[in-house]
């Protein structure tokens, strides 16, 4: 870090908002992009399945999805759809789980304590580093997340899974779809929200399904009851209409048009690959800086695994360190919160879970310029912090 700070930065972000969910709307948002949601209509009228299936059809092109996968529109969020899959797909087969952060520790939990299926094995990473895919058996089912949103660490595109394997690969990747590039072919199935890379509304999550993974539905029914909230299968088979904007529960069709919003902005900018170098570019802010702090430190050790999008960062003063778990609890606390008084970083402090730290969201709605202005301001409130402890 460059000498201690005195006074504050002189220039402020000209949008604060750097939380990693909900997250900051895209680039000149206002609430007139509203102004033809259909609501006081009903989502199962013509309009009303049209627009949801629009969703869905824009996403599957931008995401690049092939065209034999299905998608759809579920209940409660990224979270939702994870357990959807979770409890009407897995049981007949071994399972692995990756945990190296809080929702991967969360799908763990799942199925060791809830499902209690009595095969299943977790491979455990620390915050910052992911589990080792050579000991992942992919004869079994495999369970893992894509990008750690609370850990600030994500498999890199060229992850080892096998094109060819026996079990099917559930892929949570809620923030880090819209903004990484993801191998299909080696993936089964894959969940994510509105509310991370595009700034979308809360509370409704996306499905996809592979070929593999439609036909273990189809072919192997759930060894377990489901509430009709989960099912994804009747007695004729696939229930195609989810997957068309036949949604299981009423959605939120202003939710629906700010989805929308999110997706024509995008497909202004180049679509995936423009999503891709906006997020990049803010990570490669913060690498800069990072490289020069005398103070902060990426939670992701390897610059291979580190996020562009939850971007998590360590303090590792010698002073911070020397405290207890407690007190450096209360210390990144006082830094997150004299950034949110002086309204020029809202919400970046680290997950409850995760190490005492700040979480910056780095995703394509975020402008580079916003990231790079607040960088000083962080210098300035750890600054702050540390005399107090001097």
């Amino acid at each position: 870090m460059p000498e201690a700070l005195t006074a504050k930065p002189s220039v402020r972000p000209a949008n604060p908002r750097f939380s990693s969910g909900p997250c900051a709307k895209r680039p000149g948002w206002s609430l007139h992009a509203l102004a033809d949601a259909l609501v006081g209509r009903s989502h199962r009228s013509t309009e009303g399945r049209a627009r949801l299936n629009e969703v869905i059809t824009r996403s599957k092109a931008m995401l690049g999805m092939p065209e034999d996968w299905v998608l759809g529109i579920v209940p409660a969020s990224d979270t939702g759809a994870v357990e959807m899959v979770l409890w009407s797909i897995l049981g007949t087969r071994p399972v692995d789980v990756l945990a190296f952060e809080s929702f991967s520790a969360t799908w763990a939990n799942d199925i060791i304590a809830q499902l209690e299926l009595p095969e299943a094995r977790v491979l455990k990473a620390g915050y910052g580093e992911i589990p080792d895919l050579a000991q992942v058996d992919w004869s079994r089912d495999v369970v893992l997340t894509w990008n750690g949103t609370t850990s600030g660490a994500r498999l890199p595109y060229d992850a080892a899974i096998p094109t060819q394997r026996d079990g099917l690969v559930i892929c949570d990747a809620t923030s880090a779809a819209f903004a990484m590039d993801l191998p299909w072919e080696k993936l089964d199935v894959v969940t994510w929200s509105w509310q991370k890379v595009l700034g979308g509304e809360a509370a409704h999550g996306m499905l996809a399904l592979s070929p593999r993974a439609v036909e273990r539905l189809v072919s192997t029914p759930a060894p377990r009851a489901l509430p009709k909230i989960f099912r994804l299968t009747n007695a004729k088979g696939l229930i195609a209409g989810i997957f068309k904007g036949d949604t299981i529960n009423t959605p939120s069709m202003l939710c629906v048009e700010d989805a929308l919003d999110g997706l024509k902005w995008a497909e202004s900018i180049g679509g995936l690959k423009g999503l891709i170098a906006r997020s990049e570019a803010n990570l490669a802010a913060i690498a800069a800086w990072e490289a020069q702090s005398g103070w902060a430190q990426f939670l992701a050790p390897n610059p291979e695994h580190r996020s562009s999008t939850a971007i998590c960062l360590r303090i590792v003063a010698p002073w911070f360190a020397a405290l207890d778990h407690a007190a450096q609890t209360a210390a990144a606390k006082k830094i997150v919160s004299l950034l949110g008084k002086e309204g020029v970083a809202m919400d970046v402090g680290s997950y409850r879970d995760a190490p005492p730290g700040l979480r910056l969201w780095g995703g394509a709605t975020v402008e580079t310029a916003d990231l790079a202005a607040v960088l000083p301001w962080l210098d300035w409130a750890y600054e702050q912090v540390r005399r107090e402890h001097a």
